[in-house]
């Protein structure tokens, strides 16, 4: 029998990267650098994964302190981090190594140094039990994690941070506000001072805690951290920001950053359910700013012709299709859980296919991207066939966690949600559909044939689309054993 493994085992997941972060500033080339993130992340993300492996099978762990926490819910997020982290760490080797201009050394080190503080501060949202902590990471995600889009420095890059960082951080300053007025509560409820901001004692007492300050302080929240996950009209600086960062960053920030936030208001939604009566307010505003964000994006998706900025508004519509499954209830909940992972995937792949073709073109303007098949048959692939699973083709899994919210709907006899979220899903399959015909058919324009693809491409590729297919045709039952444990928690289960 194996020893027990310590809750305290969670302190390493948070520092190894930031002793990463400090060994790339010392690297003597950018060779050794990216190196040094595509070796040194996925070893850390099979290092957390051995650690998720065993809190779904042996229960949660929790540090000396409570100060970190590791859950089924911060678990399963934790697990889609870590997989997005590593195929993008793996992909910027490929993609840099690709660039006309190689990053020069100074360049590489800074790029090395922020994306390890970023996996760090990203994990330390996700492990941290309090939720002041939790605050702190997010903030510390936006300010590292900026200074990534402007990598390649350009006046559209620079004008994209800095649109960046003034409307987060406004965003992160409400959903400051909102932990202070959920603390006040939990201090009126009898919490010692020590409790206040503690998720593990607030949940505990949620039943006793102001309905209507905590109707306020969700407010702020979702103002808050609703603005750093992208959700309309809160998102104006993500279309810029991911059109303008490189590649990797772009499939960094779509794939799992803006689920930190995402994942904020998760862990605060079984506290706004109880201490408001399980009346469904708290899930009701997430319906409304999630058929909000698909229909808006439905409409924006329509008139792009940059392939980054189509890209950026799939994730406002996405993260409006995630927000729409957690009002929706249990069943809803385990779609929405589902749907994360499936878009973190599918959203990465769809980055580094833009990269690389954006490489192969000279250009993301849509309109000049005419035969990617041919001009580049992994590539194009990767591009149409990202495409076909992020408008939920069948037997693509998000087909099948669209269509598991579009049962919750009709379960949950939410029939003007049900009808919306199915227009919005429509006007998006045409237009998102139109582009990709147009991209991966026809004849491409002359240009230099492109280096061949490497092993290490086609498996950034070839892995993804296979994943979104299995679980599109089958999902385990450990698979579905995590998922009900995870969305057990959103509605409202003890630890």
């Amino acid at each position: 029998m194996s020893a027990p493994m310590s809750g305290d085992v969670l302190w390493l997941i948070i520092a190894l990267p930031a002793a990463g972060s400090l060994l790339c500033l010392a690297l003597p080339s950018s060779r050794a650098v990216l190196a040094a993130t595509a070796a040194g992340v996925p070893a850390i993300a099979a290092a957390s994964g051995v650690v998720v492996w065993r809190v779904f099978a042996h229960g949660p762990l929790m540090t000396t302190g409570r100060w970190l926490l590791l859950d089924a819910l911060s678990a399963y997020h934790l697990a889609v981090m870590m997989l997005v982290f590593a195929l993008s760490s793996i992909f910027a080797r490929v993609f840099f190594g690709a660039e006309a201009a190689p990053l020069s050394r100074r360049r590489a080190r800074r790029f090395g140094a922020l994306w390890y503080g970023a996996l760090s501060a990203m994990a330390l949202v996700v492990l941290s039990n309090n939720l002041a902590i939790m605050w702190v990471g997010v903030e510390a995600t936006t300010l590292l994690t900026a200074f990534l889009i402007c990598l390649q420095v350009s006046p559209a890059s620079l004008e994209a941070t800095w649109k960046y960082l003034i409307v987060c951080s406004v965003g992160v300053a409400f959903a400051f506000m909102g932990t202070l007025l959920v603390a006040s509560a939990a201090a009126s409820a009898g919490l010692e001072p020590a409790q206040f901001l503690n998720w593990t004692y607030v949940h505990g007492i949620a039943s006793q805690l102001d309905p209507k300050v905590i109707k306020l302080a969700f407010i702020f929240l979702l103002v808050g951290y609703g603005t750093k996950a992208g959700l309309a009209p809160l998102h104006s600086w993500l279309p810029d920001a991911h059109s303008q960062a490189p590649a990797p960053v772009s499939a960094l920030f779509s794939g799992f950053l803006l689920n930190t936030a995402l994942y904020c208001l998760m862990r605060f939604l079984p506290i706004v359910e109880t201490a408001t009566g399980g009346d469904g307010w708290g899930r009701g505003l997430l319906i409304f700013f999630g058929i909000f964000s698909i229909l808006l994006a439905a409409a924006f998706i329509l008139a792009q012709h940059d392939l980054k900025r189509l890209l950026a508004y799939h994730s406002v519509e996405h993260l409006g299709i995630i927000a729409v499954g957690l009002g929706l209830g249990p069943l809803g909940s385990f779609a929405a859980l589902f749907h994360t992972l499936n878009h973190s995937v599918c959203k990465a792949l769809g980055f580094f296919s833009a990269g690389r073709i954006g490489q192969i073109y000279g250009t993301h303007d849509m309109r000049r991207i005419t035969g990617a098949l041919k001009a580049h048959a992994l590539w194009g692939a990767g591009l149409f066939g990202g495409f076909l699973a992020l408008i939920g083709l069948a037997p693509f899994a998000i087909f099948l966690s669209e269509f598991l919210i579009i049962k919750a709907a009709a379960e949950t006899r939410a029939y003007g949600t049900l009808v919306l979220f199915l227009l919005g899903a429509g006007i998006v399959f045409v237009g998102a559909l139109r582009h990709a015909i147009d991209m991966a058919w026809g004849t491409p324009p002359a240009a230099p044939a492109p280096r061949r693809a490497s092993l290490i491409e086609g498996l950034i590729v070839v892995a993804p689309l296979a994943l979104l297919v299995i679980l599109g045709l089958w999902m385990p039952q450990p698979f579905q054993d995590m998922l009900s444990s995870a969305a057990r928690i959103l509605a409202g289960a003890a630890q």
